[in-house]
């Protein structure tokens, strides 16, 4: 199963490591590998997030990553990686329609 990552997962993901990297280059930079690493393993059980209870759509999940929350779609062929949030955030429904 092929993962892409959207505009706005990638732009998500830049600012939470840049405002880690203000306290600790080193902690950020173990903090985005250790998502991206989280999310290769939807590859095998891409069902294995949780429905997001904002939507309660099949097809829209999540995993929980410490204090985030990485937004995805299920779809035949891939999994879409639609953004990834704070879990005190409230989300935003934009953010999860494409």
């Amino acid at each position: 199963m092929k993962i892409i990552w959207s505009p706005l997962a990638i732009d998500r993901t830049t600012e939470i490591a840049e405002y880690i990297a203000q306290d600790n280059q080193t902690a950020a930079s173990n903090w985005v590998e250790n998502l991206f690493d989280k999310v290769q393993l939807l590859k095998s059980s891409p069902r294995s997030g949780r429905i997001v209870p904002e939507t309660h759509r099949e097809d829209i999940r999540e995993l929980i990553y410490g204090n985030y929350r990485i937004i995805y779609r299920v779809e035949k062929t891939k999994l879409s990686i639609l953004t990834v949030r704070h879990g005190k955030q409230i989300l935003p429904i934009e953010d999860i329609q494409a």
